[in-house]
């Protein structure tokens, strides 16, 4: 079957999935809509996935270019001739897909195109129900999103839930029993410092918690346009020097950065199936997560993490302190995150379901 995955960027989700159908049949033909300021994946794309040149994929994408675009993506439908377009996010890539008129279009949400996105204006909106109705099929990693779908027209038969999904073997736990949390606690967190990911919550909370306790540390790993305010909150509330900052780090070398870990930390606003909390559960890390919907689906609260209430830095701080008292039960948590990934975030496991979907939308 000649596909064309159609998407906004190259991340390291889009990695994920190229290198899952590379390994299957089907002839890859990947369509990347823009190039933007900062790459977030530094491997290259995989073997046997053919790499589309087109008038899109070498700026950030502008809606003044629409028009010129889905002119040129129906050349490429003529040309390649596919049996399936796979796109998204909703609202651009998918949205381009089904203005070029070919059928039939797998529309994927990202989370944030239907959590975010949809509600940035009414541009947006109508964008996204024409891109649904008008949409094959759908499929997304978290039933929260899938509901949304439904909600701007997509047929609720036309749609199936999959977790993205972690290799298990790559992402692994680190005997707890090396773990010395009587020296100390280690509060990790790889959220970009951008306004969704809430890692501004995270600083005021850590804040509070340090004041408290001269026994714990926080790694922030990444970066974002919200540094500035963020080291601000660290410099004005004296613990910046508590507080490691690695940087962007390689996918092969993201689980040493949980194993030195005690406690992950995700406050995001916005999320679909965190990648990286699947990562952190894989690792075997007790993970403390906003109570947004989809984070709903992973963490349930005293037995594999804990939940605290979007946006409250002061409940944080004291999730984090309870957390810390009940340090001679982290390993019990941490194992049952472990048995949380193994049973919902396999991803090769989860990626049959994707090649399942395809199969039928070839019939």
């Amino acid at each position: 079957m000649k596909i064309i995955y159609f998407s906004l960027d190259y991340t390291p989700h889009d990695h994920r999935f190229l290198s899952a159908l590379s390994q299957s049949d089907h002839d890859v033909y990947y369509v990347r809509l823009q190039t933007g300021p900062r790459q977030t994946e530094s491997r290259p794309v995989p073997e046997n996935i053919h790499i589309v040149p087109w008038a899109g994929g070498q700026k950030i994408f502008a809606w003044k270019d629409l028009p010129r675009l889905t002119f040129d993506f129906r050349r490429l439908t003529r040309e390649i001739k596919p049996d399936l377009i796979h796109a998204g996010p909703i609202q651009t890539c998918a949205f381009i897909a089904v203005l070029s008129g070919f059928r039939p279009i797998l529309t994927m949400s990202w989370g944030f195109d239907l959590m975010k996105d949809v509600h940035r204006g009414r541009w947006w909106e109508l964008a996204t129900r024409f891109t649904l109705q008008r949409s094959t099929f759908f499929t997304s990693d978290a039933q929260v999103t899938r509901d949304m779908a439904v909600k701007y027209g997509m047929k609720p038969g036309k749609t199936v839930v999959f977790p993205w999904g972690v290799d298990l073997n790559h992402f692994t736990p680190k005997n707890w029993k090396t773990r010395k949390t009587e020296n100390g606690i280690t509060l990790f967190c790889n959220r970009s410092w951008e306004a969704n990911y809430g890692v501004d919550v995270l600083a005021r909370a850590f804040v509070r918690v340090a004041q408290q306790r001269e026994d714990v540390s926080l790694m922030l790993l990444g970066g974002g346009s919200m540094g500035g305010d963020i080291r601000k909150i660290l410099i004005n509330g004296g613990v910046e020097g508590r507080v490691s900052f690695p940087g962007h780090i390689k996918n092969d070398e993201l689980p040493r950065f949980y194993h030195l870990a005690d406690l992950y930390i995700s406050p995001s606003h916005v999320d679909g199936s965190s990648v990286s909390l699947m990562e952190a559960l894989a690792c075997g890390l007790p993970c403390l997560v906003s109570d947004i919907p989809a984070n709903k689906e992973w963490v349930f609260e005293g037995e594999n993490g804990w939940l605290f209430h979007d946006g409250d830095h002061n409940e944080l701080a004291a999730k984090i302190l309870k957390a810390i008292e009940l340090r001679e039960k982290l390993p019990e948590v941490g194992r049952a995150a472990r048995v949380t990934a193994e049973k919902k975030a396999n991803w090769p496991e989860n990626a049959r379901v994707l090649l399942e979907i395809y199969e039928k939308l070839s019939q």
